[in-house]
């Protein structure tokens, strides 16, 4: 296994890298491993949105989700304010 230094980390984000770890129940090296392993380890963790377009249901034509146009505009009223 390789080993990784990472130098002039700014304290406030060393001290976050400790209290997760704790929340996880960890050592701040583990952490440190997980997070490298989530965020660079397995690729994308979800589908970007041109990935999961083809996926879709075909639901009908775009006309289906159209307003109606049954009412002109010229009946349609506005209340004009007092």
């Amino acid at each position: 296994m390789a080993q990784l230094i990472v130098r002039n980390i700014d304290d406030q984000l060393v001290s976050e890298l400790k209290r997760r770890a704790a929340r996880h129940g960890r050592s701040a090296e583990a952490e440190h491993r997980a997070i490298l392993r989530q965020v660079l380890g397995g690729g994308p963790a979800e589908p970007s949105f041109k990935a999961f377009l083809p996926s879709m249901l075909d639901v009908g034509v775009d006309e289906d989700f159209a307003p109606p146009r049954d009412v002109p505009r010229s009946t349609c009223r506005i209340p004009s304010r007092p």
